[in-house]
């Protein structure tokens, strides 16, 4: 049975008005972005130093309107992992303001000249770092992303226009404020940067089919909001998706190292895409490991899925499923799976793992090669915890997400994931 004619005009005009309203804000966004690529590199850096001092000094207002969101979050029943992306505590807004201090050190890297060579016919062609444009990026939970991709964005030379999600909504206006207080301060259009006031759905589906006015959109979030920006936009995605990542403790692992590894890539932080959720060990080692593992884990409350053998070696363990090697958990919850040496190792994480961040832990030099070699993730470490995978820890200032795509951006994606290069040909009055 179809609405009555009253509601579905009550309707249209509710979308016809959030069209509308994207649309103004597509328009002021193309005509800023023009603004902010021509836009030398004091004058950028400037807006993104008072910018840094500007959340300090506003850290008081900024956790105020935080925590009226967390307030709001706990009686929705977030879950805890949303919640503690949602957290702005003191230290997290010093941190993100660093983060864009970070940023304005990094070198410019628009104008750039690359592969600048002499032909023939007495040309030199080369290729130009350019802005992308006017970047839309909708997230969710995380309010530090606010101020993370204004500052990647205006550094890079883009426009932008940030969809948060409405359980943020108090904290990325506070940070919006902040942003627009600096572009203007900086001289720069406080269009430069966007973020939308109204969380309705429909603003999503407006920023990702409007080419006329955005040349990229990155969605950074669960697997349901990613698949429905890929599939309804008409603009290129780049794609931040599920982190399932994956330590890999060799039988030649230093075992010191491999403790200290595996605790710190799970419990550091349990809500991030790059904290491990499947162990995996070699059958030669797991004796040695996995019980004082376990007894780790289980202290810090952390529950244990694992396969057969784990669970001999780890008694409170409860049986893994096929879909515990595919989950993400983002909470304190570890798969954990004992393999016959380097080649199941691989193979489980070519079966089960998301390309996002994985690790070996091994003094097996040949190995350590193949895993390098062998493992197609955005991010393969040697040695080294997978809470290492970002952008901060990566020397990019800060990152717009970490990319599991393929093409254009993979991993952190930084200042120079937000450029594009196109070829410049000089010449002095030569003719073909």
């Amino acid at each position: 049975m179809s609405p009555p004619p009253s509601a579905q005009k009550a309707a249209k005009s509710r979308n016809d008005g959030v069209a509308a309203y994207m649309h103004e804000r597509g328009e002021k966004a193309r005509a800023a972005a023009r603004v902010m690529a021509r836009a030398e590199t004091g004058t950028k850096n400037a807006a993104l130093f008072a910018l840094s001092q500007i959340l300090i000094d506003e850290a008081s207002e900024i956790q105020a309107a935080n925590a009226a969101d967390l307030r709001d979050g706990r009686s929705a029943k977030l879950d805890e992992a949303m919640l503690d992306r949602l957290e702005l505590n003191a230290d997290r807004i010093r941190a993100m303001a660093e983060g864009v201090r970070q940023i304005a050190n990094l070198p410019d890297p628009i104008g750039e000249l690359g592969d600048l060579k002499q032909r023939p016919s007495g040309i030199q062609v080369g290729r130009m770092r350019v802005p992308l444009g006017v970047v839309g990026i909708i997230y969710e939970s995380r309010p530090n992303v606010t101020a993370d991709a204004a500052a990647l964005c205006l550094k890079s030379g883009n426009a932008a226009i940030l969809r948060g999600g409405s359980e943020a909504l108090r904290s990325n206006l506070a940070i919006a404020r902040c942003i627009e207080r600096a572009l203007t301060d900086a001289g720069l259009p406080r269009d430069g940067v966007q973020v939308l006031d109204i969380t309705d759905r429909r603003t999503v589906t407006e920023l990702v089919s409007m080419p006329q006015y955005v040349d990229v959109v990155i969605p950074r979030g669960g697997k349901g909001l990613v698949a429905a920006v890929s599939e309804a936009a008409r603009v290129p995605v780049i794609k931040h998706l599920d982190g399932v990542c994956h330590v890999y403790i060799d039988g030649e692992a230093d075992v010191d190292k491999a403790m200290a590894i595996a605790v710190n890539a799970k419990t550091q932080r349990y809500g991030t895409c790059n904290t491990m959720e499947t162990l995996l060990v070699d059958q030669a080692i797991a004796e040695r490991v996995l019980p004082e593992l376990g007894r780790i884990y289980l202290e810090a409350g952390v529950e244990i899925r694992g396969c057969a053998a784990t669970r001999k070696l780890i008694g409170e363990a409860v049986p893994a499923t096929d879909e515990d090697w595919r989950a993400e958990y983002l909470a304190p919850i570890l798969a954990i799976r004992v393999l016959d040496g380097l080649d199941a190792a691989i193979e489980h994480i070519a079966t089960y793992g998301s390309q996002h961040t994985d690790a070996i832990v091994s003094e097996n030099y040949s190995r350590i090669r193949r895993f390098l070699r062998e493992v197609d993730s955005s991010s393969v470490m040697v040695n080294a915890s997978t809470r290492f995978a970002d952008g901060y820890e990566y020397g990019l200032g800060a990152e717009i997400g970490i990319s599991t795509d393929k093409f254009h951006a993979r991993g952190p994606v930084g200042l120079e994931g937000l450029t594009t290069l196109k070829w410049i040909v000089l010449g002095d009055g030569h003719v073909r």
